[in-house]
């Protein structure tokens, strides 16, 4: 085999490649030999087929299967030779094959690895988010989960005009230059005003509405709306609403108590178990808010040149993902070019370079993940479930379980060392800022 490296531009490489014919047809013989020692055709007792009838059936398959095979060894063999880190899938270019060659030649382009430089973060301030759980904290998440099981009393008709928190029930129609639209129109459809499910300028329409009421307005669509074919144009809606719903929310009593799975409905224990699982998420989230300082500073002094095929892969993940929490939230997308690669691109860019970052913060400080370590995050995550000891069992079953535990501690690892280098200081946050709920 002899293999020709050529650097295109950046991180960009080609391999030429050559493979004696001699070496193929070895082992195209070979093949057809042991096809035929099994080979049952009609005619023939099994293992006597002739050589020529076995090449005549299946020569063009194997020598195909052995062109495959050929490629993929030698490619390997000259990728370890050259001692290059491969990122993304390579793309082949085999040479036609003639009379006149006496190699089997193919081109195969791709993109390396880059060598990185982890900058100094000493210079840096890293934000040590921290919070203590209050009774005040407890009693909001109570609230909230109070407002997560809302109960709704439909009103009767022509007597409650919507407002914010109400569900009403609204059928529609669109148009746009007199012309109805895909996604457009719904009939029966339930929404809590104040949610913001729908367009802001849609909601403020349907306030003071009442059951039977029917209506006529106009909304324009942000320029930079998901669905590109009505982005930035202004629709008609004729909507009739059907019901108009109040909230109530249910007591916190006993009833309240067992439907969190406090069996005998007493309320201190229901309010001490909240407590107790707000503390592990608040510690967990803590914990993120950290990490995000720590990867932003990496982030800032180590100039990473990313793969483009390693960016496409990840903008490939990030349209699926985004696509998969539109369905989840009612709103399916047919059409994944509705979501254009420069939605994802900057986000994708990051992810692949912070990955990359990591590995080498890793590489160099011998960071990996013990088994000890790995062992106390799942008990940790275990803790939040009924029975922990099954869960603990379920992660330890298969190896491949772990893999997303294992990571999580590798970032605490890098999140460690970051913190005896930077500079790191205490700051204090709003139980509201942490869990998000001041947006």
């Amino acid at each position: 085999m002899q293999a020709n490296l050529e650097t295109l531009s950046g991180l960009e490489r080609r391999l030429n490649v050559a493979v004696p014919l001699s070496e193929i047809e070895t082992e195209v013989q070979s093949r057809l030999k042991h096809i035929g020692r099994t080979a049952k055709m009609p005619g023939f007792r099994p293992g006597k087929v002739p050589l020529k009838v076995v090449q005549q059936q299946y020569g063009a398959q194997v020598r195909q299967e052995v062109l495959g095979a050929t490629l993929e060894k030698s490619f390997g063999d000259a990728v370890r030779e050259q001692n290059l880190r491969v990122a993304g899938y390579p793309k082949f270019d085999p040479t036609p094959l003639a009379d006149d060659i006496s190699d089997f030649r193919y081109s195969a382009t791709f993109e390396i690895y880059p060598e990185i430089k982890v900058g100094d973060i000493s210079g840096k301030t890293v934000d040590r988010a921290e919070l203590v759980v209050g009774d005040a904290d407890v009693e909001r998440t109570l609230e909230i989960m109070r407002k997560q099981r809302t109960q709704y009393d439909t009103a009767n008709a022509g007597e409650r005009a919507a407002q914010t928190g109400d569900r009403v029930q609204i059928s529609y129609k669109g148009s746009i230059d007199g012309v109805p639209f895909e996604g457009g129109a719904a009939d029966n459809q339930n929404v809590v005003l104040g949610e913001g499910r729908l367009l802001a300028d849609f909601e403020t329409n349907l306030v003071g509405m009442k059951a039977g009421d029917s209506k006529a307005f106009d909304v324009k669509f942000p320029d930079d709306y998901h669905g590109a074919a009505v982005a930035g144009k202004t629709a008609r809606f004729d909507v009739t609403v059907g019901e108009v719903a109040v909230p109530r929310l249910p007591e916190l009593d006993a009833e309240f108590a067992k439907s969190l799975g406090v069996a005998d409905g007493d309320v201190a224990k229901m309010r001490s178990e909240v407590k107790a699982n707000l503390d592990r998420e608040v510690r967990l989230r803590l914990k993120a808010k950290t990490k995000d300082q720590v990867m932003q500073a990496l982030f800032e002094v180590t100039p990473v040149a990313a793969p483009k095929a390693l960016v496409e892969m990840e903008i490939q993940s990030l349209r699926q993902q985004a696509m998969q929490n539109m369905e989840a939230r009612g709103m399916p997308m047919k059409d994944e070019n509705a979501l254009p690669d420069a939605m994802f691109e900057a986000q994708a860019q990051r992810r692949v370079s912070l990955g990359l970052i990591l590995s080498e913060v890793v590489r160099e400080h011998t960071l990996h993940a013990r088994p000890e370590q790995v062992r106390a995050a799942v008990e940790l995550q275990a803790q939040s479930y009924e029975h922990p000891e099954e869960v603990v069992k379920f992660y330890y079953q298969q190896s491949d379980r772990l893999r997303d535990i294992e990571a999580i501690v590798l970032e605490e690892n890098v999140v460690e060392w970051a913190l005896g280098v930077a500079k790191a200081q205490d700051k204090p946050v709003t139980f509201d800022e942490l869990m998000g709920y001041d947006k």
